[in-house]
């Protein structure tokens, strides 16, 4: 069992198979995202490969809509914490 993209059912019944799916509860939803978030930055990690992070960034599109409602929030979130705390362009390493 795992979570999938939308249209993984149906390209398994493209190719003559008949894949067995049902619909996630919230709980199981939310629960199922945070292990297929694990799943993708390991991936990333792992591969190196920057389209990997297209699945990371669907994960956390996917978390965000279900917290915040809208994926837009979680960028106002994250423009405001740049404004005051800063983002990550200088690479300053803390070392003490």
């Amino acid at each position: 069992m795992k979570l999938v993209r939308d249209h993984i059912p149906q390209l398994i019944r493209s190719e003559g198979r008949n894949p067995k799916t049902r619909i996630a509860d919230n709980r199981e939803y939310v629960d199922l995202l945070r292990l297929k978030l694990q799943e993708e930055v390991t991936e990333y990690l792992e591969s190196k490969n920057p389209e990997e992070l297209a699945d990371v960034l669907e994960v956390i599109r996917a978390l965000a809509e279900h917290h915040l409602d809208d994926f837009s929030n979680l960028e106002t979130i994250r423009k405001e914490k740049a404004r005051t705390r800063g983002a990550f362009k200088s690479r300053i390493i803390l070392e003490d």
